[in-house]
Formats: C-alpha cells, structure tokens, sequence
C-alpha cells in the first residue's frame, strides 16, 4: 500500500513523547548505554533500515521515529510505509539516518514500540477481513497492557477497527455484578440516570434472552451479548429489532467471527486483539557509516 491510498493515522504527540521518555528511562538508568557508549564514538554517524521479516499492517512509526529523535533530535527518520499501510516479508518500513549511537541505542526501543502495535493492527486487520460484507465492526476491549491503552488501541483503527470505551471513565457498561450488587438492573439503572451526564452513553450486559427482555423495557443505548452461541444471537438481534446497539463478546475467534458477523450484530468485541496479538517481527538493518 502506498503513501497515498493508506489511511492517514496519527497519534497526539504528547502521548508520543511520554511514552518513549518512560522507555528511554527504562532502558538507560542512571548510567547510559554502556556497550555502545564505550565502542561508538561521539561524533559517529550511520544510516539503517527497518526490515520486516513478517507480512503485517503497520503501526507505531511515530514511536519508533522519536526513539531515534529524542536521542538525537537531527536524526532523520523516512517512512517507507505509513501507519494503516501494508508490509511484506522482507519489506523495507522506515530507513533512519543520524549520530551512529543514537541508532544504536535507540533500536531496541523502536522495535519494541514498532513490533507490538504491528502485532496488534496486523491481528485487527485479520478480524476485519473475516467480517467484511455484513454490518459488524471490530473493536476491542479494555484487556490492555496497563499504560499503554491508548497506544493500543491507536493500533487497532490502524488495523481497520473501532475503538470500544477507552476507560471507566466515558461510557457506562452495566455488568452482572453490578447488577446483582444493585440488588436488580432496575435499581442500578435509576442511579445511573440520576448520576451520569446526558451525553454518556448506557450499555447493558445481558446473558439471556430473557434478561436481554427485561434490559429492552428502559432507556438505554446499547447491549452487549455476552457469550450466546449464533442461533440465541440471531434471536436476540431479531428481538432488538434495531432500537439499540447491539455487542457481542465471548469466545469470539478468527474461525468463527464470520458466522458471529452474520446474525446481524453492530459490533463484535474482541479481547484478543490487544491481549493475545502476536509482535510483528522486524530488525534494524546496517546500510552505512
């Protein structure tokens, strides 16, 4: 995929710079790079190229450029393929340039940052195919790795899907236990509308066709359909009838997400994107000094 056809992703640069600062902190201490610092001198320059050894959806450039940058804020960093966009095996990402230590040092960093949100939006990417041609969207789950949610979920519009609430904080999922600490949906229902802003958004979680009944009598905006087989979602899509938006999760799988996307449900939420998602392999390849 060119420059040009890929979708045009980004994410905030405070976000960006956080978070390679917190790497960058990890992996430096208080002491450096010991093993280049004592080989590499100072004013050495080199120039690299970021080499997938596996076919993937891309994601996490700008992570990967300001790892070099923050080391070495002259380097040069060219994107051969952009977030979103596609890359074969063999096939070249990114190329960088600049003070040969801040390349070394910065390397693990930018494929860790590179290779993860990859993992995740070549997976993503996976689960889209899998459903196209009916109404279902993919979107993840809160299963993320603690402190990188935001980074994650990034990788998941670049595969192709939506994002799902991004914390506790923005949208209000009703669960089982919720609903058997409130002593009943109904009570929790009623604190929440006393409780919540008139834009935040209500889901409810529901295991049967009975409770998804009784969830249907208020005035909600979603349902999520929580472990049902595809003969009780077919049923349960036909009972909503559209009123509300209906989620599934549970047990949800690249085997048997097409059969899932073709009872009509608007979205299938997948833990495995983001918890499971294996790191798409890449190195930094030596091209000069």
């Amino acid at each position: 995929m060119s420059e040009a056809s890929a979708p045009k992703l980004n994410l905030p640069r405070f976000l960006v710079e956080q978070a390679v600062a917190l790497a960058l902190a990890e992996d430096l201490g208080s002491v450096g790079d010991i093993t280049t610092d004592a080989i590499i001198p100072v004013d050495a320059h080199g120039e690299a190229s970021i080499v997938a050894r596996n076919a993937g959806v891309i994601a996490g450039l700008d992570l990967a450029e300001e790892a070099f940058k923050l080391l070495d804020h002259e380097a040069c960093f060219t994107r051969v393929v952009v977030d979103g966009g596609k890359v074969e095996a063999g096939g070249t990402i990114a190329k960088v340039a600049g003070r040969t230590r801040a390349l070394l040092t910065g390397e693990r960093m930018a494929l860790n940052f590179l290779g993860r949100l990859s993992g995740i939006a070549t997976l993503t990417a996976a689960y889209v195919a899998a459903v196209e041609g009916t109404r279902a969207k993919i979107v993840e789950t809160r299963k993320t790795t603690p402190g990188l949610r935001a980074l994650e979920k990034y990788a998941v519009r670049c595969g192709g899907g939506m994002n799902h609430r991004f914390g506790l904080y923005d949208a209000v999922l009703v669960k089982d236990n919720h609903i058997a600490a409130a002593r009943g949906l109904a009570n929790a229902l009623q604190k929440l509308r006393a409780r919540v802003g008139h834009l935040v958004k209500i889901e409810v979680e529901v295991d049967t066709l009975d409770q998804l009944e009784e969830a249907l009598r208020f005035p909600i905006d979603a349902v999520l359909l929580d472990n049902m087989d595809v003969e009780t979602l077919k049923k349960a899509v036909a009972l909503v009838k559209g009123r509300v938006v209906t989620e599934t999760s549970g047990g949800v799988m690249l085997e048997n997400v097409g059969e899932i996307a073709k009872t009509g449900v608007d979205l299938i939420s997948v833990g495995a994107l983001t918890h499971s998602a294996r790191s798409l392999d890449s190195s930094l390849e030596w091209t000069g000094s």
